[in-house]
């Protein structure tokens, strides 16, 4: 195949399984980028979701002056697991789904097959990463926010509560979650932070009031 100039060249990416095919390098580029961005949204949000989550769960039994560790840690943990189920389901169908749909559409615009081009192989992985993405986000940070109540557990006593120390733990993970969004958005990282962690305090002020009248 004769191609115009050598710069066309560069343009494309060659793939010698089964026969010649080209896919254009940009498009390549430009699905992996999406990818990223994707997940660094699917990172934020849900992980922002499952550090809520357990904020509010944990205020919920101070306010209601749960004693037994044991109880709260099982519940937590029960949320912690679907948080984990959902979010990496629900990226997994979805992204596929687009994945699918845009690879069809390119094969139908170069009338060729890319299922084992590197494009169609990027369409396959990409969904997986982003789906991983999404459920360890919430899994970890709730794990994390619960060290405080595994710690109370298993020393039995602890001079303040267990389930305030995992609040003020959720209360600094949300605000690094905002440090985060400030950086990819290039804004003050201090600023962003406090709007993320006024999120969450709001989030407590009401429970409690809540719980004041119930």
């Amino acid at each position: 195949m004769a191609f115009e100039s050598p710069n066309v060249v560069s343009d494309y990416i060659f793939l010698p399984r089964s026969r010649h095919m080209i896919v254009n390098k940009k498009q390549l580029l430009l699905h992996i980028l999406r990818a990223r961005s994707i997940a660094r949204r699917y990172l934020i949000t849900n992980g922002f979701d499952g550090s809520l989550t357990m904020l509010g769960m944990l205020t919920g039994f101070y306010v209601s002056g749960m004693k037994e560790l044991s109880v709260a840690i099982s519940a937590c943990l029960g949320a912690t697991v679907a948080l984990f189920i959902s979010g990496l389901s629900s990226a997994y169908l979805s992204e596929k789904a687009e994945r699918e749909k845009e690879l069809r559409e390119l094969e139908q615009a170069l009338l060729i097959d890319l299922k084992e081009s590197d494009y169609g192989q990027a369409s396959r992985y990409l969904p997986v990463v982003v789906a991983l993405v999404n459920g360890l986000a919430p899994l970890l940070l709730s794990l994390v926010i619960l060290l405080p109540l595994f710690f109370a557990e298993q020393l039995r006593s602890l001079p303040s509560s267990p389930f305030i120390n995992s609040i003020f733990v959720a209360l600094i993970c949300i605000f690094f979650l905002g440090v985060f969004i400030g950086q990819i958005s290039k804004t003050f990282w201090l600023w962003s932070g406090l709007r993320t962690l006024i999120t969450a305090i709001v989030t407590v002020v009401i429970i409690l009031l809540f719980g004041l009248y119930i």
